[in-house]
C-alpha cells in the first residue's frame, strides 16, 4: 500500500492513565512508549486491551527513545540515557548524558550515531554502538534576552548524517556539520517566541520540532506563534520553511485551525510532503506539502501530540500524547 496523505484518517486509539513523550515501533504493531511514570512500556497495539511490559530504571520522565539495531536506547529528564537489551529486556549501559532534563532524542539514519539535547544547553552526539560522547555542541545562550533560563528543545539530522539542526526557546537555530562539530548557519524564527513583561513576567514558545526533507535542502521548523495568555498554549500553531543553505524562509505557515505548539516534523521518504503534529489542549496531525506550504490533510487528534513515527511499512503512522495512543492510516 502506497502511503496517501490525502487519505489521513485515525483508525485505533488505545487509552493510557498516563502522558507519553516518545514512541519507537519495531513494527506496525509492536512498539515502545515513554511515560510520565518514569517507566519504557512495551506493547502490541493489534491487542484488544494492549497489555505492556516495562523497562523501570529512570528516576523522572522518559522522553526520548530510538531504536538502535536490536537495542532501544531511551532519554529521560533525570538526564541519563539508558541501553536496554530487547530479547532479555534488561539494561546494558546507563550514560549520565546532561546535567539537566533530556528534552529529545533523535537517531542518525545510518543507525550510528544518537544526538540528545537538554535544558543545560548543550547537544552531544553519541556513538550507539559504545556510547561515546562524538561531538559536544555548544551554540546557544543560557539565558533568554529577558535574563531567564532557555532551554534545547529539539534536534535533526539531515538524511545524509552530514548535519545536525539544533533548536532552542528564543527561535535560534543552528545548523552543525558532523564531521568538523563546526556551526555552519544560523536562522533565526523570533516569532516563535513569547515574552509577557507585564502580567506574569514569563515567556513561552520556542522551536519544538525540527526536520530536514531527504534532499537536504529544505530545513522545517516546528512552534508556535504570539501567545496572547502565556499561561495557556493560545497560540496559533507555527511552521517555517527554510532553504537553509541560502537563509532563504519560503514558508511561514500560521494554522487559524488549530493552536499550540507543532511538536514534531516528520517527511515522507519521497519529500514530497511533511506531517506536522503536536497542540494545546486538543492535538492536531496534518499532512503538508513541502513545495508549495498547503496543508493536503488535516485532522484533530484525540489528545496533545508529543511524539509520531512514520513506521517503515507504507501508509501506517502512531502518535502518542496525553493518555493516548492512536493509530493513523494514510
Amino acid at each position: 500500500m502506497t502511503a496517501d496523505p490525502n487519505k489521513l484518517k485515525s483508525i485505533k486509539e488505545i487509552s493510557r492513565p498516563d502522558i507519553l513523550f516518545a514512541v519507537a515501533a519495531l513494527s506496525e504493531a509492536e512498539i515502545f512508549v515513554g511515560s510520565s511514570d518514569f517507566k519504557v512500556h512495551r506493547l502490541n497495539t493489534q491487542e484488544e486491551k494492549a497489555e505492556p511490559s516495562e523497562l523501570a530504571g529512570h528516576t523522572s520522565y522518559v522522553t526520548g527513545l530510538e531504536l538502535v539495531g536490536d537495542q532501544l536506547v531511551s532519554a529521560a529528564y533525570d538526564g541519563k540515557l539508558k541501553w536496554w537489551d530487547l530479547e532479555k529486556q534488561t539494561e546494558i549501559r546507563s550514560i549520565d548524558a546532561h546535567a539537566k532534563w533530556i528534552r529529545r532524542t533523535e537517531r542518525s539514519h545510518d543507525g550510528k550515531s544518537l544526538a540528545t539535547v537538554s535544558d543545560d544547553m548543550v547537544c552531544r552526539v553519541w556513538d550507539t554502538a559504545n556510547g561515546k560522547c562524538l561531538h559536544e555542541l555548544k551554540g546557544h545562550q543560557a539565558v533568554t534576552p529577558n535574563h531567564f533560563p532557555s532551554m534545547l528543545y529539539c534536534c535533526a539530522f539531515s538524511h545524509d548524517d552530514r548535519f545536525l539542526a539544533t533548536a532552542d526557546r528564543i527561535g535560534h537555530v543552528v545548523v552543525w556539520d558532523l564531521k568538523s562539530g563546526k556551526e555552519v548557519t544560523s536562522i533565526e524564527t523570533p516569532e516563535m517566541y513569547t515574552w509577557d513583561p507585564k502580567a506574569r513576567i514569563h515567556s513561552i514558545g520556542g522551536v519544538r520540532s525540527l526536520a530536514f526533507s531527504p534532499d537536504g535542502k529544505q530545513l522545517v521548523v516546528g512552534g508556535m506563534g504570539h501567545v496572547g495568555n502565556i499561561d495557556h498554549l493560545g497560540g496559533k500553531s507555527r511552521i517555517e520553511i527554510f532553504a537553509w543553505e541560502k537563509g532563504e524562509r519560503l514558508h511561514e505557515l500560521i494554522d487559524d485551525s488549530y493552536k499550540g505548539l507543532t511538536e514534531r516534523l516528520v517527511f515522507h521518504p519521497s519529500g514530497k510532503w511533511f506531517i506536522a503534529a503536536g497542540g494545546d489542549n486538543s492535538g492536531f496531525v496534518k499532512c503538508i506539502d513541502a513545495t508549495t506550504g498547503e496543508t493536503i490533510k488535516d485532522s484533530k487528534a484525540a489528545t496533545h501530540v508529543h511524539d509520531v513515527r512514520l513506521a517503515d511499512e507504507p501508509g501506517s503512522l502512531v502518535t502518542v500524547g496525553h493518555g493516548k495512543i492512536v493509530l493513523w492510516q494514510l
